[in-house]
């Protein structure tokens, strides 16, 4: 009796811990983002094929992320009016308010440092796609072979939409507060599964000795 409370108590600590050790691996990439009123909603097709339409706000954002359902948002100002305030309208052209964010350090490639994020206004012609609006505000652009977008004005020297093990990543409205150890629901309930299986074994301890 006592040999099998044992088991389970170490069974129940592998669960536990197996439980706070399963974290989605998430990938460093740009995403790309169609502003619509006051809200960011994520691309359905890439910048190579979208052709916006004069006075469109589109954003990118260079993060870590494991799906589109919680990749980081664009920051800042992402207004047309403010954007283009300093780029008359033009015939024959469009214009194209784009804001751009490098990021944060935690999300950075190592030895990398991002830029602050940054708007522009581009202008171009009326059947161009995103890709040649961020091209004439933003180069070099760097792409893979797959037309991947891996990096805008330089931003990150190398990699491209690589898998990044290990934390846990948080979604766009949360904090990043993950550490290298364990968490501390998991701390915690080990605790509690260590107290209930030591009162187990000493009630099997005291029915023997009855």
């Amino acid at each position: 009796m006592i040999r099998r409370a044992v088991l389970l108590l170490l069974a129940s600590l592998l669960l536990c811990a197996g439980a706070g050790q399963a974290q989605a691996a998430g990938y460093r990439y740009w995403s790309f983002w169609d502003r619509d009123g006051d809200d960011w909603v994520y691309a359905t097709q890439g910048p190579s094929t979208v052709r916006p339409s004069d006075g469109d706000v589109q954003g990118f954002r260079f993060a870590v992320s494991e799906d589109s359902a919680v990749a980081a948002r664009p920051r800042g100002t992402a207004d047309f009016k403010t954007i283009c305030a300093k780029t008359p309208a033009q015939d024959g052209k469009k214009r194209v308010a784009l804001l751009i964010d490098f990021g944060t350090t935690t999300d950075a490639p190592s030895v990398e440092t991002p830029p602050a994020p940054r708007t522009a206004c581009a202008q171009v012609s009326p059947d161009a796609t995103t890709a040649d609006a961020l091209a004439t505000v933003a180069k070099p652009l760097r792409y893979d072979t797959n037309a991947l977008l891996c990096a805008i004005s330089g931003y990150p020297e190398k990699g491209c939409g690589e898998q990044v093990a290990g934390k846990q990543r948080p979604s766009a409205q949360q904090k990043d507060t993950s550490d290298d150890g364990p968490s501390l629901g998991l701390v915690a309930g080990i605790t509690v599964v260590a107290v209930l299986g030591a009162a187990a074994i000493r009630q099997v301890r005291r029915r023997g000795q009855s």
